[in-house]
């Protein structure tokens, strides 16, 4: 079953630097290895102006759960989740799951 790492980004402190610094993160999630499709996505802001419950998250998804386990392990996620975590100013989190035909 494929297997998803979906990285859910807070809004920002800062959404102009986070956005000044967003494209290298998207170049470090291009070279994990074992990614069969990527994905990344920015939240609508809400009509009536109150915060949005999140700002922008990145998918990446694997052929299953072995191969998202041993790609955290690999040099390229290093380099990619220290670099998240610094950029998610407002605070992130990173889930697996199970994508479920529907």
């Amino acid at each position: 079953m494929t297997t998803k790492i979906t990285i859910i980004f807070d809004n920002p402190v800062d959404p102009e630097a986070f956005e000044a610094a967003y494209p290298d993160l998207l170049d470090r999630a291009r070279k994990v290895p074992g990614v069969v499709h990527r994905e990344a996505s920015k939240v609508w802001p809400k009509e009536d102006g109150s915060p949005t419950p999140a700002y922008r998250m990145i998918d990446l998804y694997f052929p299953d759960y072995d191969a998202a386990s041993a790609a955290v392990g690999t040099p390229e996620m290093q380099a990619f989740f220290p670099r998240a975590f610094e950029l998610a100013t407002g605070g992130a989190r990173a889930v697996f799951a199970d994508v479920e035909e529907s």
